[in-house]
């Protein structure tokens, strides 16, 4: 009877610890929610745990400009998913950044079980790393959430003045290129779309029509016509009268949605 009874709390205890991740680094909260600060190969990383993960441990994985216009985080973590963010700031998507990620990816999936195919969700300057990640590896991503994204260097940070700012600087060292060669490479989203379309990535963008810092025009415009000739599934949220702040949607309700209707694939 006794050994019984001990053999069955010992594996209740298992059970228990099996169900529970132990993730590193410093905790705090994150609008409620279990929030973790480490460093991996260096980088700054975050993960936060929903208070109860969905089957299959969904994941959201947001580059750059981590915390700021969070509604769309919050909602997903309410519905069991985690986020996740690593810190490529002043890389620009480069093959650098790429190779960051992949490491990332490889560690979240093997170590703590993530699923294996993400939500990829970035800010402005983040539409760099998430397209160029994601046109290398389409097999690991169940759709793209970009909001006022740069989705071409010659918008953004090069932009139409004759005055280089320290950002263009800044790229063209990263990705070792002269100004010519920036301007002449096919390194941009807009130039590496078919590998997403071929595997049917749906893409929702989010984006204030008056942006003079990311014009629509030069960005999402281009993206979205040519993903369409590609024959890909794409969204565009247009808010009239914004520009390039704020980010997001007040209620990111038709933002989540996108998602999970697009979490089959």
């Amino acid at each position: 009877m006794y050994k019984t009874l001990l053999l069955t709390l010992i594996l209740g205890l298992f059970y228990c610890s099996s169900e529970t991740t132990h993730y590193p680094g410093e905790k705090s909260t994150y609008n409620s929610f279990n929030r973790y600060d480490f460093k991996y190969n260096g980088r700054e990383c975050t993960i936060v745990e929903p208070h109860k993960a969905a089957k299959g441990k969904p994941w959201i994985w947001r580059a750059r400009f981590f915390g700021h216009a969070p509604q769309t985080e919050i909602a997903l973590l309410e519905k069991g998913f985690h986020v996740a963010y690593i810190d490529v700031s002043n890389l620009f998507g480069s093959p650098r950044a790429v190779a960051i990620w992949d490491d990332y990816y490889n560690y979240l999936v093997n170590e703590f079980n993530f699923d294996k195919k993400t939500v990829l969700e970035g800010l402005s300057r983040g539409g760099l790393i998430i397209y160029n990640w994601a046109a290398k590896n389409p097999d690991k991503i169940h759709c793209i959430y970009a909001d006022a994204p740069v989705c071409d260097i010659k918008s953004w940070p090069k932009g139409k003045g004759t005055v280089k700012p320290q950002n263009w600087l800044l790229l063209l060292e990263e990705y070792g290129m002269t100004e010519q060669q920036a301007i002449e490479a096919k390194c941009n989203p807009i130039d590496n779309l078919a590998p997403l379309a071929d595997a049917k990535i749906p893409l929702i963008h989010v984006v204030g029509d008056d942006d003079k810092t990311v014009p629509v025009s030069e960005n999402t415009a281009i993206l979205e016509q040519r993903y369409k000739e590609l024959g890909g599934e794409i969204k565009v949220i247009h808010k009239e009268g914004i520009g390039h702040h704020p980010h997001g949607l007040e209620d990111p309700t038709p933002i989540v949605d996108f998602i999970l209707e697009h979490m089959k694939n």
